[in-house]
C-alpha cells in the first residue's frame, strides 16, 4: 500500500498523536507512507526516525496560494493509491488526482470542506451515523476506531506529588474540556489531589478558579506531557470532564493503563463507556455529580478494580494497535479495488 497522510494539525492534540501513531504503525508494517504536515520540527523528526520523508508546508487559510499546488506536486511524485486528509484544513487543500481521496473526521465538521473526498471516515460510530444523516452515501461513510499505546507495563511517573488519592485529567486547557467543572468538583472531595496535564488558553482562568474554590493547593498544572501512560499509571482515577468530546482517546488510554474512569457523558465517552461496567458516567455541568462519581470509584475498591479490568478487556479487544491497524489497512485496500 502507498498512502499519503495529510495533517494540518496543531502542535499538540489527540488527533495529532493518533496521526503520528498510525503513520508509524503503517510504516513498520511495510506500507509506503508519505506524511504531509504543517511545519513542526519535532513531529517531522519523529517520522523521519522511522524512515519516512515528511513534507512540511504552511497550511494557511483560503488565501494560502502555495500549499495546495505543493501538496499536488508531492502527491504526484509519491504516487499514492490513497490520500487521507485529516480534518477540514487538510481536506480543503488536498486536490483530486490519480488516487482515492479519504477524509478522516474526528468531529462533526463542515462537510463543505470534503467535497473532493471519495470516502469519509469517522473515528466514532456516532460520527459515521451523522455523515449518513447529512446525506453522505452510506457505502462511502465508514467507522474506523483509533488505537492508543499499551500502557499496562509502563512505570508510573515519579515526579508527581505522593499525596493520595490522586486524580488525573488530560487534555488541552480549553472550555470544551470542562476542567472548570472538575476543579469545582474538588471542593466536594476534600481529601483528593488533582493533576492536570495539558496547555492551552484557559490555564490562567483555571488557576484563578482553583484559588477562588479554595482548592489551589490540591491542584497541580503539569503543562504538556508526552508521558500519558506514566501519568495514568501513577493515578488512582482518571477523570474525563469534557463537555464536548467526540471520542475521548484519554478514556481508551486509561483503559490501556488499567485505571478506573469517571467521565462526563459527552458524545464520545457516552459511546465508549458502558456505565457501571467499564466506567462511570455522570451528567453535564454538574460538579457535585462528578464529585459523586469520583468518590464512588475511590471509596469502593472492588468496583474500581472491576471497572479497570473491564476497561482493559475493551482496550485489548477493540483499541489495541494490531486490531485497529488491520482494520485501517483492510479499509485502504478495499477503497482502491
Amino acid at each position: 500500500m502507498r498512502v499519503a497522510h495529510v495533517m494540518a494539525g496543531a502542535e499538540h492534540g489527540g488527533a495529532e498523536l493518533f496521526y503520528e501513531r498510525l503513520c508509524l504503525a503503517q510504516a513498520r508494517a511495510g506500507d509506503a507512507v508519505l506524511p504531509v504536515i504543517r511545519r513542526n520540527p519535532a513531529r517531522a523528526e519523529l517520522l523521519r526516525a522511522e524512515g519516512m520523508a515528511p513534507v512540511e508546508l504552511s497550511f494557511g487559510t483560503a488565501l494560502d496560494l502555495l500549499t495546495r499546488p505543493r501538496i499536488a506536486r508531492a502527491l504526484r511524485e509519491f504516487a499514492p493509491r490513497v490520500a487521507v486528509a485529516w480534518m477540514s484544513r487538510a481536506a480543503m487543500h488536498v486536490p483530486r488526482g490519480d488516487w482515492v481521496n479519504v477524509g478522516r473526521l474526528g468531529g462533526y465538521y463542515d462537510l463543505r470542506y470534503y467535497k473532493r473526498c471519495d470516502h469519509l471516515v469517522g473515528n466514532t460510530r456516532g460520527i459515521a451515523a451523522w455523515l449518513r444523516e447529512q446525506g453522505w452515501p452510506a457505502e462511502r461513510a465508514h467507522y474506523l476506531p483509533n488505537f492508543v499505546n499499551d500502557f499496562a507495563d509502563t512505570a508510573p511517573a515519579s515526579d508527581l506529588r505522593p499525596a493520595r488519592p490522586l486524580l488525573l485529567g488530560l487534555g488541552r486547557l480549553h472550555p470544551d474540556k470542562g476542567f472548570d467543572t472538575l476543579i469545582r468538583a474538588m471542593s466536594h472531595l476534600p481529601g483528593a489531589m488533582l493533576a492536570i496535564a495539558g496547555t492551552g488558553p484557559e490555564e490562567g482562568n483555571l488557576r484563578a478558579l482553583a484559588a477562588r474554590e479554595g482548592v489551589a493547593e490540591r491542584v497541580d498544572f503539569l503543562g504538556w506531557r508526552r508521558d500519558a501512560g506514566a501519568l495514568l499509571r501513577a493515578a488512582d482515577v482518571f477523570v474525563c470532564s469534557s463537555r464536548v468530546e467526540p471520542l475521548g482517546n484519554m478514556v481508551i488510554e486509561a483503559w490501556s493503563a488499567r485505571r478506573p474512569v469517571v467521565a462526563v457523558a459527552a458524545d464520545g465517552p457516552r459511546e465508549l463507556i458502558r456505565d457501571g461496567a467499564d466506567g462511570l458516567l455522570v451528567p453535564h455541568e454538574d460538579p457535585a455529580a462528578l464529585a459523586g462519581g469520583i468518590a464512588r470509584a475511590l471509596d469502593d475498591a472492588p468496583l474500581a478494580a472491576r471497572l479497570a479490568a473491564a476497561g482493559r478487556a475493551r482496550f485489548e479487544a477493540e483499541f489495541a494497535e494490531a486490531t485497529v491497524l488491520e482494520q485501517w489497512r483492510g479499509f485502504l485496500a478495499a477503497v482502491t479495488r
